[in-house]
């Protein structure tokens, strides 16, 4: 019955529906630089620089002197043939008799030491190397003196709102079941 009576009191049904809309006004973040301090000038004053320096004092010259090292010697061993082998006669009890055997024999081999030279006695040269002293005396490195120094001006970034869309308005469609299409 509401339907019958919405129908009749608009003038029929609704064939499509709006309602009005507004947008927000659109703000942006503008940054510009601001002279916070100006430019200036001012004297400074530099001190001298001074240092130290070492010169070098000989306090003993370089000396020669020389030195015997002793031959080096080696114990070296050799195998000698001291005997050539061959035969010889011997007594021997075979089953309980007496026989005389002819046997044959090895050559017979000892080992001899020799005491070689490996390098012999020879005479060293030594370097003494000079010895130095130092001595350290002050030195001026930079005079004193002044400067002026400028000072750039400084600036600082700000940062600020400004207006880019003001926002809009106007009619938007809208659908509502049972009501508008």
């Amino acid at each position: 019955m509401l339907a019958t009576v919405s129908d009749s009191f608009a003038g029929g049904k609704a064939v499509e529906c709006y309602e009005p809309y507004r947008t927000a006004p659109v703000y942006d973040t503008v940054y510009e630089n601001v002279q916070v301090n100006p430019a200036s000038q001012y004297v400074e004053a530099i001190p001298p620089i001074y240092g130290t320096r070492k010169r070098s004092v000989l306090m003993r010259p370089e000396q020669v002197t020389y030195e015997v090292v002793p031959a080096v010697v080696q114990t070296r061993y050799r195998t000698v043939k001291i005997a050539g082998g061959g035969y010889s006669w011997e007594w021997r009890w075979i089953n309980g008799r007496k026989v005389l055997c002819k046997v044959k024999n090895k050559a017979r081999y000892q080992q001899v030491a020799e005491t070689v030279v490996v390098q012999p006695e020879y005479q060293r040269r030594i370097v003494i190397p000079a010895v130095y002293s130092y001595e350290i005396e002050q030195v001026i490195i930079q005079p004193g003196g002044s400067r002026v120094v400028n000072m750039p001006a400084t600036y600082q970034t700000v940062a600020r709102q400004v207006l880019v869309s003001e926002g809009t308005t106007g009619w938007k469609r809208v659908k509502i079941r049972r009501h508008c299409g």
